[in-house]
């Protein structure tokens, strides 16, 4: 995947003659981040047990594999139209809902890089994933994302009754052995808070977004 800013490699699966294919994020091709640990595929990991554990269905089914490049991370790659992204599905209403989930989301995660082009509708199942989420779960306020339209939203009942259960139950150890114990406690803090709100957060500033946009 040439356009990618670390090793990110298509590959091709097959077992028992089936075939298909994901995306493989070695941690040996990882550029050094003066704010983010190594390993950012264990938080690509960890996302997709967070989507799975609130029932939402947001991220690719992620595991951590080993491969030609060593241990990393291996997502189920989406057949999506590449031409589409956040500012072209935000067009279709029908696809908001899924748009402020991928908010929400976001918000709990605290993702600082949810460009467009992160957001994929998928051919057939006409479902909106969100891929690329290795920026995720600082204990610092490091929000950068291209989803603002929704901002002074009501957060609907049922995605905050997900939140509540999630605070009730708490993460899986598998999930926790991915990120800190710090950053488990500011996912928790920022989940109390988004149900305190009750809303979708507006940026006055207008600096809270990644780039590329897209």
């Amino acid at each position: 995947m040439p356009d990618s800013s670390n090793a990110t490699f298509l590959v091709e699966l097959e077992r028992a003659g089936a075939k298909t294919f994901a995306i493989y994020k070695p941690g040996r091709g990882e550029r050094p981040l003066w704010d983010f640990p190594p390993a950012l595929y264990r938080r690509e990991i960890a996302a997709y047990l967070l989507s799975e554990a609130l029932g939402w269905d947001i991220v690719p089914l992620t595991l951590e594999r080993e491969g030609p490049f060593g241990e990393g991370s291996l997502q189920l790659f989406i057949d999506a139209d590449f031409d589409q992204h956040y500012f072209t599905l935000r067009d279709d209403a029908a696809l908001h809902d899924q748009l402020r989930q991928i908010c929400l989301f976001d918000l709990i995660t605290n993702n600082a890089d949810r460009k467009a082009g992160h957001c994929l509708l998928h051919d057939d199942t006409k479902r909106v994933y969100a891929i690329d989420n290795g920026l995720c779960f600082h204990v610092e306020p490091k929000l950068r994302t291209v989803i603002w339209d929704f901002g002074g939203e009501p957060i609907g009942a049922p995605w905050l009754a997900d939140v509540q259960q999630l605070i009730d139950d708490g993460v899986s150890s598998e999930l926790a052995a991915l990120i800190t114990r710090d950053e488990r406690k500011a996912l928790f803090r920022r989940a109390r808070a988004l149900l305190h709100a009750g809303v979708f957060p507006t940026d006055a500033s207008g600096m809270r977004y990644p780039w590329p946009l897209v």
